[in-house]
């Protein structure tokens, strides 16, 4: 795709970018165009005049990703401090942009009074992802604290859709290909910023025992299935430690995925289809992954 086919900007945009460097993985090809928007409206200019057959994705955090190895063919959109504003709007309620992370969403809250974020806290991602992911953990999720988001369609229309309006399920929303999630709308509950603290350092400390957090790792790997959890079917069919090339099954969590530091993202794929076929051959319970898996196979 040549430069000169591309609307103008006022934000940045970059050829044949790397995004392994972006992705908690640490592996993958590059997109073919990786675009910083400076504003809502640079962003809604650029979708409405790009060439509507080529293809687009958001990018925050870069967790619960698998960028394969031949990259991205498109645009990838990456929302920097423009959008990474959290205030509240009432006593009760954030608005906060598509680039702010779950741990300023939830530390705004806490300083506001607002209980009810403390889950953000363990999510590594942006709004705009959790936002489209329905993102959830220690028992709460997305929809239980969202107002309203604000999107750009792939078309460069704004809209502002209600909860009811993202047909949520877990680990899932309804939210057209191509739209990037530029901001929502939070509402929790009073509460004390001390208990709401002492909730979010349990969390911390959770997920801190729990989760190989300082490797190379996507977060959760497959999503629970229906009154089991994904981890216990991994394990239960001698998953723990598994290894495909530089990628590993994790030893401390076994819902995790781990590149040992040379790992491809076609070992990383491989190594959850081989879980996937070993799970279902021990329990006949077909997982489905919540990692994200976007681009072409090299």
């Amino acid at each position: 795709m040549n430069a000169a086919v591309l609307p103008a900007v006022r934000g940045k945009l970059t050829a044949k970018a790397p995004l392994a460097p972006l992705v908690w993985f640490k592996s993958g090809g590059p997109a073919d165009w990786l675009f910083e928007p400076k504003d809502a409206e640079d962003l809604a200019d650029f979708l409405r005049d790009l060439d509507p057959a080529v293809p687009v994705m958001a990018l925050g955090l870069g967790s619960n990703l698998i960028i394969r190895d031949g990259g991205f063919p498109g645009v990838v959109v990456r929302l920097g401090k423009a959008f990474a504003k959290v205030e509240p709007l009432d006593a009760v309620t954030l608005r906060c942009g598509g680039g702010a992370s779950g741990i300023l969403v939830s530390s705004t809250a806490r300083d506001a009074g607002i209980a009810g974020f403390e889950f953000l806290r363990s999510i590594p991602g942006t709004v705009g992802g959790f936002v489209r992911m329905n993102g959830g953990a220690y028992g709460s999720e997305v929809k239980d604290i969202l107002v309203e988001a604000d999107v750009v369609l792939r078309t460069g229309e704004r809209r502002t859709l209600a909860t009811a309006r993202l047909g949520y399920t877990y680990r899932h929303s309804e939210l057209p290909e191509g739209a990037v999630v530029i901001g929502a709308t939070f509402r929790g509950r009073p509460g004390e910023p001390a208990d709401i603290q002492a909730e979010m350092d349990r969390i911390s400390a959770s997920r801190e025992a729990a989760q190989p957090l300082r490797s190379k790792t996507g977060g959760s790997t497959f999503k629970n299935p229906e009154g089991r959890k994904a981890w216990q079917l991994v394990d239960e069919a001698g998953c723990r430690g598994l290894r495909v090339g530089g990628a590993e099954v994790s030893e401390k969590h076994t819902n995790f995925l781990i590149n040992t530091g040379s790992a491809t993202s076609g070992d990383i794929e491989r190594l959850g289809e081989e879980v996937r076929r070993r799970v279902k051959a021990k329990s006949g319970i077909e997982l489905e992954w919540e990692i994200q898996r976007v681009g072409k196979a090299e």
